[in-house]
């Protein structure tokens, strides 16, 4: 028999499977003919075989597949429970159990240790391919297995971990020494060979609520969440990350530092900013706000809610209807007797502020030589964001985008494009974030995309050639366009490594068809522009969220809502001080003196954990010699600045933008 492995033809002899032809252990599947697949599988004649390393991003999807499965077979060992579903996810697995006592963390430890027990078993998976009867059969003590039966030809995603349209199997665990079944479920596969290759890389994290698919209205289950890993060093390394992000977790923060809240009162996802967080909030919108009117933009404001029409002339209300508010139907009137005079009309919370935009741009004609017309503001929008997805400050319902729409000539798109695109880079980097790379979201067929397909491809092209223009690492994203055009993302790195998506460039055939937006030409005639939307935080508050993330709370000077806090060592000295403090507040710094009782020492931890850049001491010696000592975050000291010194040192750290 011959085969093609990784494009060279290779002959084997007798029955082979994949594990003739990858021995590694690092090759835990295999492509066959471009399908995922089992080492176990039988090869035939002319199949095209590609290995699955198991430190893939497909390979480890596998394996955490696999412990999803050994996970759920421990459950069970332990607990009367009945089987959900057990996905790979983003760095792990979960597993969902239909079980009367909810799990503890205990039990999640008594679950480990019979999954340890599993793993030295060294189980084989085993793939066994069943009609829906017999599927029903092995099945038949597992209600929620019995629904995905059900739904197999509804629906169900293509490509659900359980069961589609297409070949029923069921993945077995199966003894080595004596062939009994240990354990089996409804699976499409494929998986790992064997329960040892999980070894010692994975560990259960925690246990949570959740419901059946996803769906409120369903059973109330268990989720099992997981990690896994190829080895015990790459699950610490992850283990560590997992560690330091909860150390930056900006929830925690933002109440340890005083700079947010979310009242239960208000509603979820609704934050309020406290006097720190406003006055943070403050400098990041007023160095925005700055840099644009240097850019050539100009300020626009535009109420929050608006009549029905507008969002069904823009296409909101046909696209995007899941992610609004429902509509406030007012303005109907009645006579006396309860019988409408008035029709009312449906008000909805604006999701999006560029219809706003384009209206102010119709309010009257336009010639080419206002264009580029580029509009800024800061528009609070509203989004009826579920309630399992809400997440602190980067998942909220009610936030304020940093908006820009720009009204562009086809002659000067792409410059226009290549200048907005350096702008935004310039202005994360003043606040901090340094590593770029780009995301390209392309129509991929599909019902959801509007307008032209040739002004599409124009588009895609513009876009594409710019973001090669910067240097940076690009990246495709087929399908991710908005629905009225595609679209550049810029993702930067944080302090850690983790990607968030920041500012988005989406260029715009469609709306400026849809509302009929016109300028007059150089010649005389009239043409329709074209539109870039740009947000460059995204939101301020997610901006927000990101940077106390990255910065775990440490703002550089110029950020911090506290600049700088003076310690008297002796009450004696606080007078000293309180000058000193005046002359810094002159020259714009946030200063305060710690006039408290507390002792000098806790004083000084104090403002250390509260994260404040400068701690200005000063004792009877520092008075007399006109100088003061800075103790930094680190706990490092300089002693015997002189106050001239000291101030200008200050001030520059702040100008600078850089982190002390």
């Amino acid at each position: 028999m011959r085969v093609s492995v990784e494009g060279k033809s290779v002959e084997l002899d007798g029955h082979p499977t994949g594990f003739d032809v990858f021995p590694d252990r690092e090759i835990i599947a295999m492509h066959v003919n471009g399908t995922p697949a089992d080492l176990a599988r039988a090869l035939q004649e002319d199949d095209e075989l590609e290995p699955i390393n198991i430190s893939s991003p497909e390979g480890l999807q596998i394996l955490r597949h696999s412990v999803a499965h050994i996970t759920a077979q421990a459950v069970q060992d332990i607990f009367e429970a009945k089987l959900g579903i057990g996905p790979p996810i983003e760095d792990g697995f979960y597993y969902d159990f239909m079980i009367d006592t909810p799990l503890t963390e205990e039990d999640l430890r008594k679950i480990q240790k019979r999954m340890k027990e599993i793993v030295k078993a060294n189980q084989r998976f085993t793939r066994v391919v069943v009609d829906e009867s017999t599927a029903r059969w092995q099945m038949k003590n597992e209600p929620l297995k019995l629904e995905l039966l059900d739904k197999r030809n509804e629906s169900l995603d293509e490509g659900n971990v359980e069961v589609d349209s297409g070949e029923l199997t069921i993945y077995q665990n199966i003894d080595p020494r004596t062939g009994e079944i240990k354990w089996q479920d409804l699976c499409r596969g494929p998986h790992v060979p064997n329960t040892r290759i999980a070894d010692k890389g994975f560990a259960l994290t925690r246990v949570s609520a959740a419901y059946w698919l996803g769906n409120q209205n369903n059973q109330s289950l268990q989720r099992v969440y997981g990690t896994a890993w190829p080895d015990a060093e790459s699950l610490a390394e992850y283990q560590q990350r997992i560690e330091e992000a909860q150390r930056r977790d900006h929830r925690r923060l933002g109440q340890e530092l005083d700079l947010f809240s979310f009242p239960s009162e208000i509603g979820s996802g609704l934050p309020v900013f406290h006097p720190k967080g406003g006055i943070m909030r403050q400098v990041m919108e007023d160095y925005s706000r700055k840099k644009h009117l240097e850019a050539g933009y100009e300020f626009v404001y535009s109420p929050h809610i608006t009549k029905q029409n507008l969002f069904e002339t823009s296409g909101h209300l046909q696209w995007y209807a899941d992610g609004m508010f429902p509509p406030m139907h007012v303005d109907a009137e009645y006579d006396e007797n309860g019988d409408l005079k008035r029709q009312g009309q449906d008000y909805y919370l604006k999701p999006m502020n560029c219809p706003f935009h384009i209206l102010i741009y119709k309010s009257r004609s336009r010639s080419y030589r206002e264009l580029p017309l580029r509009m800024f503001e800061f528009g609070s929008v509203y989004r009826y964001e579920k309630s399992g997805v809400i997440h602190g400050l980067t998942r909220v319902r009610g936030m304020t985008q940093d908006d820009a729409h720009l009204f562009v000539t086809q002659d000067d798109l792409e410059v226009e494009i290549e200048k907005v695109l350096r702008f935004v880079l310039d202005l994360l980097r003043d606040y901090g974030l340094e590593d770029f790379y780009l995301e390209l979201s392309t129509k991929d067929g599909g019902e959801k995309f509007v307008g032209d397909d040739q002004a599409w491809e124009l588009a895609t092209a513009t876009l594409k050639r710019v973001a090669e223009s910067t240097g940076l690492e690009l990246v495709p994203d087929p399908g991710g366009a908005a629905f009225y055009g595609p679209k550049i993302s810029v993702q930067a790195r944080d302090a850690i490594g983790r990607t968030w998506q920041m500012s988005t460039i989406q260029l715009d055939f469609n709306l400026p068809e849809r509302f009929e937006l016109e300028y007059v030409g150089s010649d005389g005639e009239k043409h329709r522009p074209i539109m870039l939307h740009r947000a460059l935080f995204g939101s301020i508050e997610r901006f927000f969220g990101v940077l106390t993330e990255h910065y775990a709370g440490h703002f550089p000077p110029w950020l911090a809502p506290v600049q700088v806090v003076c310690v008297p060592i002796t009450e004696d000295q606080q007078p000293y001080l309180e000058q000193f403090a005046n002359s810094l507040r002159s020259a714009g710094v946030r200063v305060e003196v710690d006039s408290t009782d507390e002792r000098m020492q806790k004083k000084i931890r104090n403002h250390t954990l509260a994260k404040v850049p400068f701690i200005v001491i000063a004792g009877e010696k520092d008075a007399e010699a006109n100088a003061v000592s800075f103790r930094f975050r680190d706990g490092t000291q300089r002693n015997g600045i002189e106050l001239n010194m000291a101030a200008q040192e200050i001030v520059d750290a702040i100008e600078s933008r850089k982190q002390v």
